[in-house]
């Protein structure tokens, strides 16, 4: 009778023990992970070095931002939509993009591909007369 309860005690702590060294793994990882992401949003360097390729993209009004880096990825822009649509959201061109085409390349990256779809702004100058 000693010896049963002997063993399920010596079972019990192997399973607590593993189940803590699972845990600790996956906190592991997805700080990892999550770490990695967060640097690659101010980091990620553009698809090609060089010249690049010249893409032509649309902006609808109604587009979101998931589905604007989804169609930066299908068209070889960026290589994770999910990762174009949080700098979209954190970028400061946010606001100033608007709806239309535009000529961008595939050696720029992501924040200058946004900045190239802000219309350029007029600056209006006085005569001093």
């Amino acid at each position: 009778m000693k010896s049963g309860k002997l063993v399920t005690a010596v079972l019990g702590a192997i399973v607590k023990v593993v189940v803590v060294v699972v845990v600790v793994f996956l906190i592991y990882k997805g700080a990892t992970m999550g770490y990695d992401y967060g640097y690659r949003i101010f980091t990620e360097p553009a698809m090609s070095a060089g010249e690049g390729r010249t893409v032509q993209i649309t902006l609808k009004p109604d587009m979101s931002a998931m589905e604007v880096g989804q169609m930066m990825q299908d068209k070889g822009l960026c290589r994770d939509a999910k990762l174009f649509a949080l700098q979209y959201l954190l970028s400061e061109y946010k606001e100033e993009i608007k709806p239309g085409t535009y000529e961008v390349s595939t050696a720029m990256t992501a924040e200058e591909i946004m900045a190239a779809m802000v219309p350029a702004k007029t600056e209006e100058t006085s005569t001093g007369e």
